[in-house]
């Protein structure tokens, strides 16, 4: 992922979605030929030169002052997901990238034993942990019961890959596919931001482009964000229909992980299936201690 197209791409993308009336200016009429905000409009709001703006958004990125890039990202109305996400492209402009790859190309230790028994220890939803790749790293009972045909072929532990590649599956088990698909492909990307030379990361991103259109169109947008809480509706095969609130906390000391708890409102309906789910991955081969095991890549 070369990191100039990325900034380029990215400060395009958010200028085009800007309309003038939106940024507080005249919209010109109808003699406009670009869509969105002209570069000239953007230096202007962000109180910068045309040609030092023209030579950022050309991504050279590499020594924008803090200053200089919180004054883009409030002309562009960027959001906290993509205001981070512009901050991540600047560092790693400025950083040794040949250093970074070696170093983001080792795979994660397995999961810590403390962690996975912090995983054990939630018994009423779906928890596990996952990095920024989306592949899942490990599971309490209920998780890997949850995410049972995740773990099949093709998705192989990685929701991204099930999102894209099984979708027949995918599109049951997300009853707004749209969405999810969205919410996946957003944070590849924001994770490729962060750490553009994460090879694991690289050849999964070519291996969804190459294989699906969907995700290809959805990663041209260049969206960005912050997964950390909400409510979802799943559709899982063994129990049906499943409303469920999430939250995602970041682990301290492996801040690239992300930890991931769903739960049923009491009484629901949705709390009685997962009940039925416990008892379903209970009775299978291996049971609850099989269930639980960290699923590490």
């Amino acid at each position: 992922m070369e990191n100039q197209s990325e900034v380029r791409e990215f400060l395009t993308s958010r200028r085009a979605r800007i309309s003038p009336e939106q940024a507080g200016l005249p919209s010109g009429g109808s003699h406009r030929r670009v869509a969105g905000l002209r570069r000239a409009e953007v230096a202007m709001l962000a109180d910068l030169s045309v040609e030092y703006y023209a030579k950022l958004e050309r991504g050279n990125i590499a020594g924008a002052s803090a200053g200089v890039l919180e004054a883009i990202a409030g002309a562009l109305q960027l959001d906290d997901a993509e205001r981070a996400h512009l901050g991540d492209l600047a560092r790693a402009a400025a950083s040794p990238g040949p250093k970074l790859q070696r170093r983001a190309a080792k795979k994660h230790a397995p999961i810590r034993r403390g962690l996975q028994l912090a995983l054990d220890t939630i018994t009423a939803g779906p928890a596990f942990v996952r990095n920024g790749r989306m592949d899942i790293l490990a599971t309490n009972a209920l998780g890997r019961a949850f995410y049972e045909d995740v773990f099949a072929a093709p998705g192989l532990g990685n929701l991204a890959r099930f999102n894209f590649l099984d979708l027949e599956r995918s599109q049951i088990f997300y009853p707004d596919w749209d969405g999810a698909a969205d919410v996946s492909v957003a944070i590849l990307r924001t994770e490729a931001g962060r750490n553009p030379y994460d090879k694991g990361l690289a050849d999964l991103i070519g291996e969804l482009s190459t294989r699906s259109d969907d995700f290809r169109t959805r990663w041209g947008a260049h969206n960005v964000r912050r997964h950390g809480t909400g409510v979802k509706n799943f559709h899982h095969a063994i129990v049906g229909d499943l409303t469920l609130a999430y939250e995602g906390l970041e682990l301290t000391t492996e801040p690239d992980l992300s930890f991931l708890i769903y739960a049923a409102e009491p009484g629901s309906p949705s709390q009685e299936r997962l009940r039925l789910l416990a008892g379903w991955a209970a009775e299978q081969p291996g049971g609850e201690e099989a269930a639980s095991k960290a699923w590490a890549k």
